[in-house]
């Protein structure tokens, strides 16, 4: 038995949003990551939250030593 669909739709409850903001950026992120090891590929991401917080995600490819990092930074 599998999930229901999620309407989508503006959450109106303050916290419930936030957690969900925060659950979803998170699994956005790791995506990001995944899809960037698994693929070998260059990959940014750059999400803003409601109160203009940054939160990005990008890969660094080095040519010199053929080594795919990630890095995850906030922004305040």
């Amino acid at each position: 038995m599998g999930r229901g669909k999620v309407q989508m739709k503006r959450i109106e409850n303050k916290i419930s949003r936030q957690v969900t903001f925060s659950k979803r950026r998170s699994g956005l992120l790791k995506k990001a990551h995944e899809i960037s090891v698994l693929c070998d590929a260059e990959v940014a991401v750059i999400v803003f939250s409601t109160v203009g917080k940054l939160f990005e995600y990008s890969t660094d490819f080095r040519r010199d030593k053929g080594v795919l990092t990630g890095q995850i930074m906030r922004v305040n």
